[in-house]
């Protein structure tokens, strides 16, 4: 499948809503376009998962063999590695060795999740109670059976459009699930080229079904259908609210991965060539355009100076450029809409009188590019820079000087995802751990990740995990059953 019989069919996809452009945020110039499925599109979809599901075409078939098609889709996203890296590079502006790196972790999901398969099991209790309406429950046994939510709506993000997508659709099949895919209206291309592998593998009709639209129509028809039993969705908190509107229609279950405006605290003990190096990294990879992504580092008092002046030169030095382009190490922002709200909390800031250490621009040059920013002098108490998601290559820098004040400053937020602490203090390292309020802690390092370690988040970050044992957990039902003997 080239690129271009990719950008050819999602011309030719039906729908009866706009024509919606989609761009290359590296030039600005549109690469190919597609009509909005909306509403039509979404009644369509849901009515072929649920009738697979009804049929029992996958979720009955042995376990066994369901793993072994999750493992032959990995398989072909091998073979097929770099379409999907071209695609999302083009589509993102991500750089294309980013891209690349970014594919075996997105196939992973599906072999990992194909070991699943055959260990989903519920328990066999023993009864405690004596008494009871019927009698006594010597003679009773319990148990309990994992059972697949029926259809499933996946909604996916433009940040990351391939991972996004493998680590739903791999869960849910492993699960069992039917579902309806939707990736973001930015980032459709590489979404194509998976649901055409999904089927080459042996996925029976029916049981994935991908729409394309915005997320005002397709998203919104998917959330509030009456046949979607859970939605999972990853993306802002602002969206994620309205998906729990939405779903009170038939109190549909709903997984979400939400934002963040995520700490990292550094102390005075730390490695700080590494934690200088890696607190940028940590911000300005993909422009910022990530939900761990730390945008607010606090520094104890005594080397704040040196770390604000280390964080300016990481930033002078991180080279911008389309994907292609050699020694680049970041790409553009998405869209111009992403580029007019990062912009704004910028020029906000500015005329609030924050201290621009460095950045705080757009390059002249084609593309939704912005120098790498570092912010000092922010009032938390007030700015929206330090509240507020930016989800741009943004980053504010604040003294502290107790780890109570460290502490306190870094859960001082609505968003609670990931959080990061550079100390060489073992004890202040676990202690510290304990007192942050975010779903993931990461202890002289940033951006971890591994399939078997639950992701979610805390407070407006999001309900429920994804990856590991609780990412396929999120896609089954509990049934206890009791049996008199």
């Amino acid at each position: 499948m080239t690129l271009q019989s990719v950008l050819d069919e999602i011309r030719e996809r039906p729908g009866t809503g706009d024509v919606i452009p989609v761009i290359d945020p590296s030039t600005e110039e549109q690469i190919t376009e597609f009509t909005d499925g909306g509403a039509e599109a979404v009644n369509e979809a849901v009515a072929r998962a649920k009738a697979a599901f009804e049929s029992g075409v996958w979720h009955e078939q042995p376990a066994r063999e369901r793993a072994k098609v999750l493992w032959k889709i990995a398989d072909l996203m091998d073979e097929h590695a770099d379409e999907f890296a071209e695609l999302d590079s083009l589509n993102t502006g991500m750089p294309l060795a980013q891209a690349k790196m970014i594919l075996p972790t997105s196939a992973e999901f599906f072999r990992y999740y194909a070991g699943w398969c055959t260990k989903v099991n519920g328990n066999a209790y023993e009864v405690q109670m004596t008494g009871g309406v019927s009698g006594a429950y010597a003679n009773m046994h319990a148990y309990t059976l994992k059972e697949p939510h029926s259809v499933v709506g996946l909604i996916f993000p433009w940040n990351g459009p391939i991972f996004n997508a493998c680590a739903k659709i791999a869960p849910a099949l492993a699960a069992g699930c039917s579902s309806v895919v939707k990736p973001a209206e930015e980032t459709p291309l590489s979404a194509l080229l998976l649901d055409r592998l999904i089927r080459e593998a042996g996925v029976p009709d029916g049981v994935v079904n991908l729409v394309t639209g915005y997320g005002h129509t397709a998203g919104a028809a998917l959330s509030t259908h009456p046949d979607v039993e859970k939605i999972a969705f990853t993306g802002s908190t602002e969206v994620g609210k309205k998906i729990i509107e939405a779903s009170t229609g038939n109190l549909k279950k709903v997984m979400l991965e939400l934002g963040g405006k995520s700490p990292v605290l550094i102390f005075d003990d730390a490695d700080l060539d590494m934690a200088i190096f890696m607190a940028a990294m940590g911000i300005f990879v993909h422009s910022g355009q990530g939900c761990v992504c730390g945008s607010r580092i606090f520094v104890q008092r005594g080397v704040y100076d040196r770390v604000v002046e280390g964080l300016a030169t990481v930033a002078n030095n991180f080279k911008l450029g389309s994907p292609k382009e050699e020694g680049c190490m970041s790409g553009p922002l998405i869209s111009a809409k992403q580029l007019k709200r990062v912009m704004g909390y910028i020029d906000e800031g500015k005329s609030d009188g924050v201290e621009v250490v460095t950045g705080g621009y757009r390059l002249d040059r084609p593309g939704y590019f912005v120098h790498p920013t570092v912010l000092a002098g922010v009032d938390p108490a007030t700015s929206r820079l330090y509240q507020e998601e930016i989800f741009g290559p943004v980053v504010t820098v604040l003294p502290f000087d107790t780890e109570e004040e460290g502490a306190a400053l870094a859960n001082d937020t609505t968003y609670g995802l990931a959080a990061t602490a550079w100390t060489t203090n073992l004890s202040r390292a676990h202690r510290i751990a304990k007192k942050l309020q975010a779903g993931t802690v990461t202890l002289n390092s940033q951006l971890n990740f591994d399939h078997n370690v639950p992701f979610g988040g805390y407070k407006q970050s999001g309900w429920g995990h994804e990856f590991g044992r609780e990412g396929i957990e999120g896609y089954l039902k509990t049934k206890s059953v009791w049996a008199q003997l």
